[in-house]
């Protein structure tokens, strides 16, 4: 090896010098790199550019300065987003030789957020929001309504400006604010349409943090969604009231409090907390800072979590209920059935990475739990009627847990996870790096017996399950545990399930759901995802979990056979080829395809077509997971009906 790299140190080859090494300018970064910025050039990364947008005009709101937002879908795939807050400072800065436009759009750490004057509280942390939606779009346009004037500048081609800051006319109706309209780069997303559905429940979201914000949103596509608007008065206690109408509350009351301290300097922490439980099961603990969705916790969860439990145990020890003083609830139990919203807004946010999933500042924990120990306490106090309730609950979850737990080892002793206790029904792969092994988790015996042919037996393994799993959202672990189709998923992942799920010791980096491609294929790819993301949410958040894709249909084109997956491309197909005259075949199920369609069209690695499951937003998704596995058979109804003309987002 040393005589090689001597050899190639004489002859020049692979030499390292500074004409090798390059600085990108400007914009340039975000462009090499999206994924540093968004996160993904998919689908969740093209959403998040109308985040960034949106994000800036909530700013706006939280300073006390802007009380509308207007989002609409473009006919011809745009996204506008306007406010009337103050408006991006149009004059120029006199060290650096630019306007504030210029600044925000074209400057990747350049604006207001770095503890000046502009925001004492805001999402943005780094500066490069809009900045690098105006990157990755094939065209941007900025319009600013300030002092009487309005101003526009025009952006092509990843930042490019087509020409300088210009006043247009006066603002109109003399209104001020600012307006954000971009078309995203197809060179740069993998898929350039949004989806509607995904932008109105977000709105949504950022109307119950913002008290009285009036959140509007348009689509003006073919077949796009009617406008709606959003406004709630009550905030985060409408939030929780939203979440819990696809439950069963426990009671009516929501329990609330706000509270907010100063430091020497006069900069100002609040902490806003709304709690109600449910009949369920499941955990619904919802963080937000500074509007922004902290899915992966932080500081302010812990905070309140450490605080809750002890209020809680404090508050049943004293009316008697819990009658040995070394007994206590434990945190879980406590939870169960709840669904809480923790809003802080703070003046320093420490984020973790530009996607702001988890809050870091360890000064919230305190705050957060200091506030909960006393509103909570006190709230406990004065409505003593739902204290028994909660305190009742937690009570039969504890003794559900010690059942749970008896149910694991009953299963570990039948099926040990270590060694040689994998399911019967499990065809393993040889493979055993879990990052080189996939399990696709099949329904039923045929198609499993398929997909084992199909498959490639070095790095897939092929689970099949008889007809549906049980419906998890309306059980506990225990009754879960006792199911045999759950027994063997839990067997075959190996990571444990519920509280007690490690997503380190998971055996395959790909769980994937292969299900028919029709109505009971939806259901039974329902029920699985309800399961990984109530009890391995990890799974789903790590993006482990992914949908395989079978073709709906198949016809000929010349000799060669054709599948399209669905109605949609069965559509695009004929649109490509108005004198295609031979017939579709409707594929019936996996069982019946022959085991060389389902492996070159579904499984084969090099042409399939996976769909990877993200949770965005967990209140979203928990109450997604309600609506449509919970027992309020109405609200599932109305939330058909409402989307059934949105089916060309439905992937079925």
């Amino acid at each position: 090896m040393a005589q090689v790299v001597e050899q190639q140190l004489a002859s020049g080859d692979g030499m390292y010098t500074v004409t090798d090494m390059s600085v990108l300018e400007g914009l340039e970064p975000v462009r090499k790199r999206p994924g540093m910025y968004i996160g993904s050039t998919g689908p969740s990364g093209l959403h998040h550019l109308v985040w960034e947008v949106v994000d800036n005009s909530v700013d706006e709101a939280m300073a006390g300065f802007c009380t509308r937002v207007d989002v609409t879908l473009l006919a011809d795939g745009g996204c506008r987003v306007v406010d009337n807050g103050r408006g991006i400072p149009t004059d120029t800065h006199p060290q650096y030789g630019l306007s504030g436009v210029e600044i925000a759009l074209t400057k990747l750490h350049g604006g207001a957020k770095f503890g000046g004057r502009g925001y004492k509280v805001s999402g943005g942390l780094h500066g490069v929001g809009v900045s690098v939606v105006n990157a990755l779009s094939k065209r941007l346009v900025v319009e600013v309504d300030r002092d009487g004037q309005r101003h526009r500048m025009e952006f092509v081609n990843g930042g490019q400006p087509v020409g300088k800051l210009e006043v247009v006319g006066p603002s109109p109706r003399n209104r001020r604010g600012t307006t954000v309209t971009f078309w995203p780069d197809p060179t740069i997303f993998e898929e350039v349409s949004f989806t509607a559905r995904t932008v109105a429940e977000r709105l949504q979201m950022y109307a119950f943090l913002n008290a009285g914000l009036e959140v509007n949103f348009r689509d003006e596509r073919d077949g796009g969604l009617p406008p709606v608007s959003y406004c709630y008065r009550g905030g985060i206690i409408d939030f929780v009231k939203h979440l819990n109408a696809t439950k069963v509350p426990l009671f009516k009351k929501v329990a609330y409090f706000k509270t907010a301290e100063e430091d020497g300097n006069g900069k100002r922490d609040e902490v806003e907390v709304a709690l109600q439980w449910n009949t369920g099961y499941n955990e619904g603990l919802h963080g937000f800072a500074n509007g922004i969705a902290t899915v992966e916790g932080g500081a302010h969860i812990e905070g309140f979590k450490k605080a809750l439990t002890n209020v809680v145990n404090k508050y049943a020890r004293a009316r008697g209920i819990l009658k040995d003083k070394d007994e206590n609830l434990l945190g879980e139990d406590i939870r169960e059935g709840i669904c809480a919203i923790v809003s802080v807004k703070l003046h320093d946010p420490q984020f973790e990475g530009q996607t702001k999933a988890k809050l870091g500042n360890t000064s919230m924990r305190s705050l957060v739990e200091r506030a909960t120990n006393e509103k909570l306490a006190d709230w406990l106090e004065e409505n003593p009627a739902e204290g028994r309730l909660i305190v009742g609950k937690a009570v039969q979850a504890s003794r559900a847990r010690v059942a749970a737990r008896d149910a694991r080892e009953a299963t570990r002793r039948k099926s040990p996870l270590e060694g040689a206790g994998m399911p019967g029904k499990l065809t393993d792969c040889r493979a055993r790096d879990p990052r080189e092994a996939e399990l696709f988790i099949v329904e039923g015996d045929s198609a499993g017996g398929s997909a084992v042919q199909a498959r490639d037996p070095e790095h897939q393994a092929i689970l099949p399950i008889r007809g549906k799993i049980l419906n998890v959202e309306r059980a506990r672990v225990d009754k879960m545990l006792k199911n045999n189709e759950i027994q063997a998923l839990v067997a075959a992942i190996g990571a444990g399930i519920g509280e007690d799920f490690d997503v380190a010791k998971i055996r395959y980096h790909k769980v994937i759901i292969l299900a028919d491609a029709d109505v009971d294929g939806s259901h039974i790819r329902t029920l699985l995802l309800t399961f990984f993301f109530r009890q391995m949410k990890a799974l789903v958040e790590e993006g482990h979990v992914y949908c395989a894709q079978p073709p709906l249909f198949s016809t000929t084109v010349g000799k060669e056979k054709v599948y399209l997956k669905d109605e949609l491309a069965r559509q695009r197909f004929l649109a490509e080829r108005p004198n295609h005259k031979n017939p579709f075949n409707r594929l019936k199920g996996l069982g019946e395809m022959d085991w060389h369609e389902l492996g070159m069209t579904t499984m084969d690695r090099a042409r399939r077509t996976l769909l990877r499951v993200d949770v965005e937003q967990a209140a979203l998704a928990d109450e997604m997971c309600s609506v449509l596995m919970g027992e309020d058979v109405e609200r599932r109804k109305q939330f058909i009906a409402d989307n059934a003309g949105d089916v060309r987002f439905l992937d079925i």
